[in-house]
């Protein structure tokens, strides 16, 4: 594997990381996560197809870049790969063309052949899909052993433009998967949160699919203000700040839900994932260390014990989480680093919702304020 890392500003233009001899020509991969308003100007894909004429082009935009140890805004970052023992395969679908998101993750795994399919890293528009059903749509029908990783695309915390694109220009309503095929080709996750959970326990009691209604029979945005103080007359925004934890009433595991929107007139909850009714839910705040040590802890569980440190780690975490760290965003990133050492080339964003196993449990799992990353080497 070769790779090439570059990131584009305003004020800079493009600006070189690394290059490990690759002749763009034979990059057979390019993935360029970048702000809203820059993805949604054409010129930008133009100039990066010119540069990358044989490549497979990915594009979406986020909450916040990662390039390296960095975390920007208003940037591109962009990472040329040349897989030379693994074989690619893509597929596309605008959400508005078929009946739900299960549908959409049924369709997308109809693209995928399954002899030799080692891992689909799907991205997502964050707003017009429910992340849940897609999942569950891939894992019913992928073949079994998959692993499945990946995220929806951001637009910082104003929630409202996410764009997604396949070799054309980043749009509204697409969703794109990658699927990698091979023997050579080691493929690794972790996610981990950090958060603290505080506050009782609540039965969802009412809820359809992703909106939540009643928790133990009280409308839930009452209950949920009641917690927020201050900070209730800043939701949904603020929501990324305090999300919610579920779990089946016979598991310890629990699942981190972020809110999307809230509705006065019905007193509901929208959340990134679905809310089930009979699953327990509870409030969950910031705890700064525990997030930084969740980052670390999700890189020391991708590591694959036969191998030297991965060629290319793919990092996804949440928005919210960004928020809370604030100044110290970089720190998560850091200790990622600390962990693969200077071999590694890292990329990735800040999203509105992070798609992995989990640390525990293979089941695949449309997580919220996680940091989730997928390694890939070749060997």
């Amino acid at each position: 594997m070769k790779l090439e890392q570059k990131k584009f500003s305003a004020g800079n233009g493009w600006e070189s990381l690394r290059n490990d001899g690759l002749e763009s020509n034979s990059s057979n991969l390019v993935i360029a996560f970048g702000s809203t308003e820059m993805l949604g100007d054409q010129t930008y894909f133009d100039q990066i197809r010119l540069n990358y004429p044989n490549a497979e082009i990915l594009m979406n935009s986020t909450s916040g870049e990662i390039f390296d140890t960095q975390v920007n805004e208003e940037t591109i970052s962009l990472t040329a790969i040349c897989f030379e023992k693994t074989v690619l395969k893509t597929a596309v679908i605008d959400i508005k063309t078929v009946s739900n998101s299960f549908e959409a993750g049924k369709s997308l795994a109809a693209s995928f052949p399954s002899e030799g399919l080692v891992n689909v890293f799907v991205i997502s528009d964050g707003q017009a899909v429910n992340g849940s059903d897609l999942v569950i749509g891939l894992q019913k029908y992928l073949p079994k052993g998959t692993i499945i990783t990946g995220g929806l695309a951001g637009d910082g915390d104003r929630f409202k433009n996410t764009l997604v694109g396949l070799n054309e220009p980043p749009s509204k309503d697409k969703i794109v998967a990658v699927g990698f095929y091979g023997n050579n080709l080691s493929v690794t996750y972790g996610s981990v949160g950090g958060w603290d959970p505080f506050g009782p326990e609540r039965l969802i009691t009412k809820s359809d699919a992703n909106i939540l209604y009643e928790l133990d029979g009280k409308p839930a945005l009452d209950i949920y203000k009641n917690y927020l103080g201050e900070f209730a007359d800043k939701l949904p925004g603020s929501g990324l700040l305090f999300p919610l934890s579920i779990r089946m009433s016979d598991s310890s595991e629990s699942i981190v839900r972020t809110i999307l929107a809230v509705n006065e007139e019905k007193k509901s909850l929208t959340f990134a994932g679905n809310m089930p009714e009979g699953m327990y839910s509870r409030l969950m705040k910031a705890n700064y260390d525990r997030l930084i040590e969740g980052a670390s802890n999700a890189a020391i569980s991708s590591l694959n014990k036969n191998l030297n440190k991965p060629d290319l780690a793919l990092l996804i975490s949440c928005v919210g989480r960004k928020l809370v760290l604030d100044q110290r965003i970089e720190e998560e990133i850091e200790g990622i680093r600390a962990i693969y050492g200077d071999k590694t080339a890292i990329t990735g964003f800040y999203s509105y919702g992070e798609i992995s196993p989990s640390v525990n449990f293979m089941k695949c799992e449309l997580h919220n304020q996680t940091m989730t990353v997928t390694t890939f080497t070749e060997i």
